[in-house]
This record gives structure tokens, sequence and C-alpha cells, in this order.
């Protein structure tokens, strides 16, 4: 049977390539925009759009309780460190809440290399950066796990917008970090979506032609 998914962040970057992923595999896909702005692109591809601010947690119940259910909950919303308001923790809590209300079967989350114990992987430039994003980024995680919902949460690296190389891969290990490209996210974030292996695991997400510095760690396949 084919599963219903909905996607979150699918305006632009990873949850982009995501949509577009998603669709080749034939993927029934609700894209939940917070704007009419990405809509055409979307139906475009056969995705349909439901609008909903996920950062308003009764329209968000509201609006995904009023459609057919929900198979797995796939969201990339995230912000900029410059961002007075950052939607990381609140937007995406509000959207594990409401997974758990529909009895969803899975929770996937990208975040980024650098949230929770990954943070010893950043340099320090890196880190002070980037930390006010990724507290809420490990809010986020944190409430998903503690949700009772499965889980997969993908922490991909620095993101780059070329096209896919094909050499992305998945790591449980903590202390990697290096770049990827988007396009070779949205591969990761779809082969994860049957994965029993994948289930309750927390992945880095890199290039293994583009990692920073060199160490021996395990490659994670699903």
């Amino acid at each position: 049977m084919t599963k219903s998914i909905l996607l979150a962040g699918g305006s632009r970057g990873v949850g982009r390539e995501i949509a577009k992923c998603l669709r080749l595999q034939n993927y029934q896909v609700k894209a939940i925009l917070r704007t009419e702005a990405s809509r055409s692109e979307l139906e475009a591809m056969g995705i349909e759009v439901v609008l909903g601010d996920a950062m308003n947690g009764e329209e968000i119940e509201r609006v995904v309780l009023a459609n057919e259910s929900i198979d797995i909950f796939v969201s990339t919303i995230g912000g900029l460190p410059q961002d007075t308001v950052k939607p990381d923790y609140l937007a995406n809590k509000n959207l594990i809440d409401v997974a758990k209300k529909t009895g969803a079967k899975k929770f996937v989350l990208v975040t980024s290399i650098g949230t929770g114990n990954s943070v010893p992987a950043l340099s320090p430039q890196a880190l002070a950066a980037l930390q006010p994003v990724l507290i809420e980024k490990d809010k986020a995680e944190q409430h998903l796990i503690s949700s009772g919902l499965s889980y997969t949460i993908i922490r991909p690296g620095g993101l780059k917008s070329e096209p896919a190389t094909g050499n992305g891969i998945l790591t449980e290990d903590i202390r990697v970090v290096g770049s990827i490209h988007r396009a070779d996210v949205a591969d990761l974030v779809c082969r994860v979506l049957n994965s029993d292996l994948a289930d309750n695991k927390i992945l880095s997400a890199v290039d293994k032609n583009m990692l920073f510095g060199q160490i021996d760690f395990e490659v994670f396949n699903c």
C-alpha cells in the first residue's frame, strides 16, 4: 500500500529535494506550506498542498487532522542564526505533537551536525556562529525522542546546492563532520523511510568524499 507522507519544509532547500525524491518513488505526498509562494511548483510535481503555519499549534492541528491519515511525517523546518523568532523547536514540536495524535507510524526530522551530542564535531568558529539555532534544534530532537513516536533524526553536514553525487553516507559516529549536497541528503531521507534499522536512530549525513579531517568510522547501512 502506498504510504501517505506529510512534508514540512518542502518550499526550499533540502525539503524541496525531498519532495522531488518522494515523488520519484511514487509516495503520496502532502506538503504543508505557510504561504502560497511555492504551491504551483509543488503541485506541478503531483504533490498536494495544504496551508498552515507550523508555529501555530492549534492551526497546524486543525489542518492536519482535517486530512486523511498520515503514515509518516518528514520535517526539514529550520531557521537562520539571525532570525529573531526561530522555528527549529516550536514548529517541529507542534508537528511532533500532532503526529502523535494522528497515530503516525514514523517521524523523520532533519536537523544538523552540531546538534546535541555532535557539538564536538564542529570547530569553535562554526559553533559560535550556529549555536543559537543548534540549541533550538536540540530541543526539537529531545521532544521527538521523548514523544513515544518511532523516529529517525538525520543531521547533515555543511549543505551544498549542486546536483547529487551519490556519495552521501550515514553514520552514528558523532565525531564525523563534512559537507553534503542537499539532493544527497534527500536521497538518504528517502532511504530511511521504510528501514526498520533506522528506527529510533540519530544519524549524521555527509558526503564520503567531502569529509573534514580523517577519522575511522562505521557507515550505517539501512
